[in-house]
C-alpha cells in the first residue's frame, strides 16, 4: 500500500476549527492572535451537561512558534444547557475553559499522544473538546441548595419543603399489630 493513502485526510482549511500557521513560518518567537466565533461540534459535553450543536463557542487564540511546532494557547466562551442532577430541571449557564497544546512539526519526532501540523494546519476541535469537558461541572444543579425529589413519589423537595411519607419497617408490623389489639382492649 502506497505512503500516500495510509495517511490521515488532509484538514480542511476552511473547516471552522482549523487554524493555518503559515504567516509564523517556523521563526521561533513568532507569535500572533486570533479571534473567532464558530459553532459548536456534536457532541461537546456529558450526558446531562454540555454546549448545545451549533450554538457559538468564542475562541481567543495564540499561536507561538517555538523551535518543535506551534503553541496555541487560548480560551474557549461557551453556553451550556443541561439538567439539575438533583430535581432533573434545565440549567443554563456559560463556561469559560482555557487550553494549551504544542503542535510539533511534521518533520519532529514524538510518539502518538503528539499532536502534529498537517503542512501549515493545524485542528482545534480535538483540544477544545478535551478543555471543555474537563471544565464542565460533573454535578451540574440548578442551584446549590437545590432539595431535589422525593424518592418515593418524585415531588419537587423544593415545592413542599415538609414532604413525607409514612414507611413503616415491614420488621415491627407484627409489634405494631399486638398495640394495637393492646389498645382496643
Amino acid at each position: 500500500m502506497p505512503e500516500e493513502s495510509r495517511k490521515a485526510p488532509r484538514l480542511d482549511p476552511r473547516a471552522p476549527y482549523v487554524l493555518d500557521v503559515l504567516e509564523l513560518g517556523r521563526r521561533p518567537g513568532a507569535m500572533t492572535r486570533t479571534f473567532r466565533t464558530v459553532p459548536a461540534p456534536a457532541g461537546l459535553g456529558l450526558d446531562i451537561v454540555g454546549v448545545p450543536e451549533g450554538s457559538d463557542v468564542e475562541l481567543g487564540v495564540r499561536l507561538e512558534s517555538v523551535v518543535e511546532g506551534v503553541l496555541v494557547s487560548g480560551t474557549a466562551r461557551a453556553s451550556l444547557a443541561g439538567e439539575c442532577i438533583r430535581c432533573l430541571d434545565p440549567i443554563e449557564g456559560d463556561l469559560e475553559a482555557d487550553f494549551q497544546e504544542l503542535y510539533v512539526y511534521p518533520d519532529r519526532e514524538g510518539d502518538d499522544e503528539t499532536s502534529r501540523l498537517e503542512g501549515d494546519l493545524l485542528d482545534l476541535e480535538p483540544v477544545l473538546r478535551d478543555a471543555v469537558v474537563l471544565a464542565l461541572p460533573l454535578q451540574p444543579v440548578c442551584r446549590d441548595d437545590c432539595a431535589g425529589l422525593c424518592s418515593e413519589c418524585g415531588a419537587h423537595l423544593a415545592d413542599d419543603p415538609g414532604h413525607r411519607h409514612e414507611a413503616a419497617d415491614p420488621r415491627w408490623e407484627a409489634l405494631r399489630g399486638m398495640l394495637a389489639r393492646d389498645v382496643n382492649d
